[in-house]
């Protein structure tokens, strides 16, 4: 894969991963409405369905960088995962950034150039 698949592979799925996870917050913010308040049912109505979709996309987009990006399949596998408990795909899409699994190696102090 070219490094241009790599960058629309991580910028996929950095966006679809915060995507998920704001429609969870709305999903989580409409059942409080409904069950606790009692007060509407419309935020479980609109953010069930958003979220449901963005569930879909993310395991999709989650195969697709996968596949461009290398992954193991032990890493494909917390990547799916992390799609489940509530805004979890943060923090998965912040643990890969940090470990170079999104197509950017880690920054080592020790390899930048001295001046």
């Amino acid at each position: 894969m070219t490094a241009r698949d790599q960058t629309l592979a991580r910028r996929a799925f950095t966006t679809v991963a915060v995507v998920e996870a704001v429609t969870w917050t709305g999903l989580l913010v409409g059942m409080f409405l409904k069950h606790v308040t009692e007060t509407t049912e419309a935020g479980v109505w609109l953010f069930g369905r958003l979220h449901g979709g963005a569930f879909l996309v993310y395991c999709v987009t989650t195969l697709v960088a996968a596949r461009v990006l290398r992954w193991s399949w032990v890493v494909t596998l917390l990547a799916l995962a992390a799609s489940v408990p509530p805004l979890t795909t943060l923090l998965f899409e912040a643990v890969a950034r940090r470990r170079g699994l999104l197509g950017t190696p880690p920054v080592r102090a020790d390899l930048v150039p001295a001046p």
